[in-house]
C-alpha cells in the first residue's frame, strides 16, 4: 500500500511544475536540457533548429517558445511534468497561473561573449547591433541583476542557480543538487553521462 501511495505522490509532483532551464545565450542551456533528459525527465522540443557546428548535440528546443511576449501560452498545459528552455530574457513573460521550477545557468562572462563570437564565425553572420565586448558585457550584467530580483519577487517559481563552470569540474556533484531541486525525479548519475569536456571549447585562462 505505501509503495502504491509513492507511486501516487511521485505522479502528482511530476505533473505539477513545469521545469524551466534558462539562462544567457550560450550559458549550458542545450546541455542542461540533454542532461535532464539522460536523467529521465521527458522534455518539451520541436527539433525545428537541428544539431550544427555550434551545439553538435543539438538546441533541444521548443519554437512556440519566442511567442510568450505575444500572449502564446497554451502549450503550457503540457509542459507541465516536462522541461523546456527559456531564454532568460523571456522569463518575465511566463503566466502567474502555473508553478515553475527554473534552473538557470551561470557561466564564466568572458567565456559566453567567446562562444558567442566564435558561433557568429562559424555561421559567418554578422553582429547587426555591432556592440563591443565591453558593451555586451555590461548589457549582460545588468539583465542578469534585473531578471535575478524578477525571479526572487516571484512566489509562483522556484529558481536554482547553477554554474556550467562547475559541472563540467564537478558533475556528480552539481547534478546531485539538481536532483533534490526537482524531487529526485531525475537521476543525477545518468545527468553526468552526457557531459563532454571536449566540447568546452571556450575556457576561460
Amino acid at each position: 500500500m505505501t509503495s502504491i501511495r509513492s507511486f501516487i505522490k511521485r505522479k502528482i509532483r511530476e505533473q505539477s511544475y513545469i521545469t524551466v532551464v534558462s539562462g544567457l545565450p550560450r550559458s549550458g542551456t542545450s546541455m542542461m536540457m540533454s542532461a535532464l533528459k539522460k536523467g529521465g525527465m521527458p522534455v518539451l522540443v520541436d527539433n525545428i533548429r537541428k544539431a550544427d557546428q555550434n551545439n553538435p548535440k543539438g538546441y533541444l528546443e521548443l519554437e512556440r517558445v519566442k511567442k510568450l511576449p505575444k500572449g502564446d501560452y497554451d502549450w503550457l498545459a503540457i509542459a507541465q511534468g516536462k522541461a523546456v528552455k527559456i531564454i532568460s530574457a523571456l522569463l518575465t513573460y511566463l503566466p502567474e497561473c502555473y508553478q515553475y521550477k527554473v534552473i538557470f545557468l551561470e557561466r564564466d562572462m568572458d567565456e559566453i561573449l567567446s562562444s558567442q563570437q566564435r558561433m557568429l564565425e562559424r555561421t559567418n553572420k554578422i553582429d547587426e547591433d555591432n556592440q563591443s565586448d565591453e558593451m555586451l558585457r555590461q548589457s549582460y550584467q545588468e539583465h542578469i541583476k534585473e531578471i535575478s530580483t524578477w525571479l526572487e519577487d516571484q512566489d509562483w517559481l522556484q529558481t536554482l542557480y547553477v554554474s556550467y563552470n562547475e559541472i563540467l569540474r564537478q558533475p556528480d556533484i552539481e547534478f546531485q543538487k539538481i536532483a533534490v531541486f526537482l524531487d529526485q525525479l531525475v537521476d543525477p548519475q545518468m545527468m553526468a553521462q552526457v557531459v563532454d569536456p571536449e566540447l568546452y571549447r571556450e575556457k576561460h585562462k
